[in-house]
């Protein structure tokens, strides 16, 4: 691929760094079509247990490349629709993956930079990293990734940050919801390695199932559609293979088959 470096662990870890570090890994039509395609490829391989999302150089990404926004303001609207539709699928396919996700953050997560942090399960960023929702100053709006920013910080904060374009630390993103932990720089890809080290330990089958029903339920009343979707699920979950195979493994105090032979001391 020309935008984006992948490599595979392993132990099934897959990093996949946005590589455009001249335009702080801004993202054009390549780069959208390609991180699409990685995430398709990386969720289809059998050998793939999760994915870290990083950009390379200083900056994860500054959103927008300012080319491409100028040739979409000189297209016909049936051209502008059409590119707005393959952001927002590349924007689904990272959401609806059904291997965790983890967003590697450094720098600068401006406009879509700020989207592709949303829709990942866990973020994590250097104390020195800022982000924005910044597509008012451009005359624009958050609209493919706005749903992606209100999942992730609520339609209040969500409506703030649009409005205002402002860009906050990563101690308030932290707050209000769009990150998990916020390191010291040189201390990320330690941290990055213990979200790892975590997911690992646990059944990937089961994981995809997190994420399916998860994606399902919405906050509010637990309507008796939503409990006859959760009995149904884990009622089917229960006499699976991996289930199986985790019982049997607490009941003789040995780590499952899916914990990586490096991590099963941590098992105990």
């Amino acid at each position: 691929m020309e935008t984006l470096q992948i490599a595979v662990d392993a132990q099934g870890v897959a990093r996949l760094t946005m590589n455009r570090p001249e335009v702080f890994n801004a993202f054009n039509e390549a780069m959208i079509a390609e991180l699409g395609t990685a995430f398709d490829q990386l969720a289809a391989d059998p050998a793939v247990r999760l994915i870290v999302l990083a950009g390379a150089g200083k900056a994860f990404s500054a959103g927008a490349d300012i080319q491409w926004m100028k040739r979409a303001s000189e297209a016909t609207q049936d051209w502008n629709l059409q590119d707005a539709r393959g952001f927002a699928e590349m924007l689904a396919r990272i959401a609806n993956c059904p291997k965790p996700t983890i967003a590697r953050v450094q720098g600068l997560a401006l406009g879509g930079g700020f989207g592709l942090v949303a829709a990942c399960d866990i973020a994590l960023a250097t104390e020195d990293a800022k982000f924005a929702v910044s597509e008012a100053r451009f005359g624009i709006l958050p609209a493919v990734i706005g749903p992606y920013v209100i999942n992730a910080v609520g339609p209040r904060q969500a409506r703030r940050l649009a409005l205002t374009a402002s860009r906050i630390g990563a101690a308030e993103a932290l707050g209000m919801g769009l990150l998990h932990e916020v390191v010291p720089a040189a201390e990320l890809d330690a941290a990055v390695q213990r979200w790892v080290d975590e997911l690992l330990m646990n059944g990937p089958q089961a994981q995809g199932e997190i994420k399916r029903l998860f994606a399902q339920l919405a906050l509010g009343p637990v309507t008796p559609e939503v409990r006859e979707l959760t009995a149904q699920t884990i009622s089917r979950v229960r006499m699976s293979d991996e289930a199986r195979e985790g019982f049997g493994a607490f009941l003789a105090k040995r780590p499952a088959a899916w914990v990586p032979v490096a991590k099963q001391d941590l098992s105990q």
